[in-house]
């Protein structure tokens, strides 16, 4: 088969794509013929050796897929061969990656494609999309009728925060680029400020007098001064996407008095049916159109490597898939 895989830790020039062998299934996995991938920003970091995991060598890269049951172990009574499925959790964990013409997926963590669902939209929100599920119902508790500023609105996991927020009746502010403000808005946000507006903690203050309940900053760049200042009694703020070097000031103070919860989210982390039911939640909601995914850009295979760099130089806007 052909993959897209790496022989060292390193850099994206790294990256071959070539003959492998069709991987072996065990009595208790699934070999699924792959249809398309995405490239998720930890791919980059997983390829680099910047995310600790355990690596097999070669390794193929890419966590993401949509495919076809080829074969089922004997073991494995939940799937048949001709199935359409995917999968978001390849690539982590000892386990090989995505970006092959044939993949071995673990049963728990392979999901039928909902009736309907097109396999780009499935692919290109498999790992966003379940990452803002998670982070909104199981790390944030958010509840309908609390208000959440999502910061980062226009990008893949902010506008699923914002849509999903918004189905599960929340209150939405967001701030994005001046490029995204429309397009965050017509996902539902009810107020959007531009995060680069001097006043943007001003704006939102007055969008939300009596304090935020959830903060989920989903670029990355947090201000916890800002964020605790903003917040309700009891509010939880979410800290995800930040880089290893990442250190912001924590207002202690202020945020002990106000019983605010920080808490650390990486789906990395996530247990398999923690995951099981953020896939259950994603098919329900692209089923029935309230996610939408902006796909940027189909490429071939061959094109990985040069993938890699654009994800990692920040010039996608939307999702790149791929085709094996």
């Amino acid at each position: 088969m052909v993959a897209a895989y790496v022989e060292e830790l390193g850099p994206a020039e790294l990256i071959r794509v070539g003959p492998l062998p069709v991987p072996v299934v065990g009595p208790t996995e699934v070999l699924v013929r792959v249809e398309v991938v995405a490239v998720d920003p930890v791919d980059t970091l997983v390829r680099w050796g910047a995310f600790p995991t355990p690596v097999p060598l070669p390794f193929v890269v890419g966590r993401d897929l949509v495919g076809t049951v080829a074969a089922v172990g004997a073991g494995v009574a939940r799937f048949g061969v001709g199935d359409r499925v995917w999968s978001n959790s390849l690539g982590h964990g000892g386990r090989q990656g995505s970006f092959a013409e044939y993949a071995v997926v673990p049963p728990e963590r392979l999901y039928h494609l909902p009736r309907g669902v097109d396999p780009v939209q499935m692919v290109a929100l498999a790992h966003p999309a379940a990452t803002a599920w998670l982070g909104l119902h199981r790390h944030a508790r958010a509840q309908a009728g609390e208000t959440i500023l999502v910061g980062g609105g226009g990008g893949n996991v902010g506008e699923c925060v914002v849509r999903l927020a918004v189905a599960a009746g929340l209150r939405v502010l967001a701030t994005a680029s001046a490029a995204d403000l429309e397009r965050v808005g017509d996902a539902g946000a009810e107020v959007v400020v531009d995060y680069r507006a001097a006043d943007v903690t001003a704006q939102l203050r007055a969008a939300a007098p009596e304090g935020i309940d959830v903060h989920w900053d989903t670029s990355g760049h947090h201000d916890l001064e800002a964020a605790v200042a903003l917040a309700r009694r009891g509010a939880r703020i979410l800290l995800t996407a930040a880089g290893p070097e990442a250190s912001v000031p924590l207002p202690v103070g202020a945020a002990y008095t106000k019983d605010v919860d920080l808490l650390g989210f990486v789906i990395s982390n996530a247990t398999v049916p923690d995951l099981a039911a953020a896939a259950r939640a994603v098919g329900g909601r692209l089923s029935d159109g309230t996610l939408r995914a902006r796909v940027t850009e189909e490429l071939p295979l061959s094109a990985t490597a040069e993938a890699h760099r654009r994800v990692e130089a920040g010039r996608v806007r939307g999702r790149l898939v791929l085709r094996p």
